[in-house]
């Protein structure tokens, strides 16, 4: 009676888990935590480590974002490519490897026509639309993560507030950075240089959301990505993809 009584219990167990694993399959077939799952699951193994660093891309894609892809990979981590439209072929299945490797692919803008984006709330919402308009097509995947180009601070604009509230109203989520490599702010920059300019900034806080550029010219920041995230690691950081549930770093904040 006992052996039956025991033999029920684990059939049921095995059955409730086998129920559970079909549902978060349904949820997600592909299995890309980094769009549906927020930090949760594998992606936070660690809870109680509050060393966390978010590696983010803008601008891309570019002839370089496969070989940004393949470091990642080798290294297992995720990370986030706030990108721009661009209509190319090899562009689509930059869009695609992104989503299909389980990285968050977020928006920055369709043109990064500083002028023509900034030059009223209307035409930047439509450059915003469009975007995600372009990237749902493409991946079947609509962002909600999104970076102003020069940031929520940069000063193309008087008043970013109307354009935040655009943001904001779409239930987007906008992040700037508080870690930066300078990589498009001078190309010779040595991926050394590079490096050590993230790693400043890193080590002085334990949530670091870092810019870097995927870019045609931004070769050095392509040869010091393996070495970046070895040294993270070493140092004890989770590496992560944006989602949302991860706390906003914003330059310029509105009262809701």
């Amino acid at each position: 009676m006992r052996k039956r009584i025991m033999a029920s219990i684990c059939l049921l167990l095995m059955t409730a888990g086998f129920l559970y694993q079909l549902s978060c399959e349904k949820a997600d077939p592909l299995g890309i935590a980094s769009q549906t799952e927020g930090e949760g699951g594998l992606l936070a193994n660690n809870a109680m480590n509050k060393k966390k660093v978010y590696l983010t891309f803008d601008d891309g894609p570019s002839d370089h974002t496969g070989e940004i892809l393949d470091i990642l990979k080798k290294n297992n981590v995720k990370a986030t490519f706030f990108v721009v439209g661009k209509e190319t072929e090899q562009a689509k299945k930059s869009y695609q490897r992104i989503v299909l490797e389980g990285h968050t692919l977020a928006m920055h803008s369709y043109s990064h026509n500083y002028d023509q984006i900034y030059s009223s709330v209307e035409a930047f919402a439509k450059d915003l639309k469009h975007l995600q308009n372009y990237l749902y097509e493409i991946t079947e995947i609509k962002p909600v993560i999104y970076r102003f180009p020069g940031g929520s601070s940069n000063s193309c604009v008087k008043d970013i507030t109307p354009y935040i509230r655009f943001v904001e109203s779409q239930g987007w989520l906008y992040f700037d950075w508080n870690a930066q490599s300078g990589d498009a702010l001078d190309f010779n920059t040595s991926a050394a240089n590079l490096n050590q300019n993230i790693l400043k900034s890193v080590r002085q806080q334990d949530v670091s959301v870092v810019l870097m550029h995927d870019l045609h010219e931004a070769d050095n920041t392509v040869k010091g990505l393996d070495s970046l995230i070895k040294t993270l690691k070493q140092e004890g950081y989770q590496i992560l993809p944006i989602t949302k549930n991860t706390k906003q770093i914003h330059h310029v904040s509105i009262d809701k």
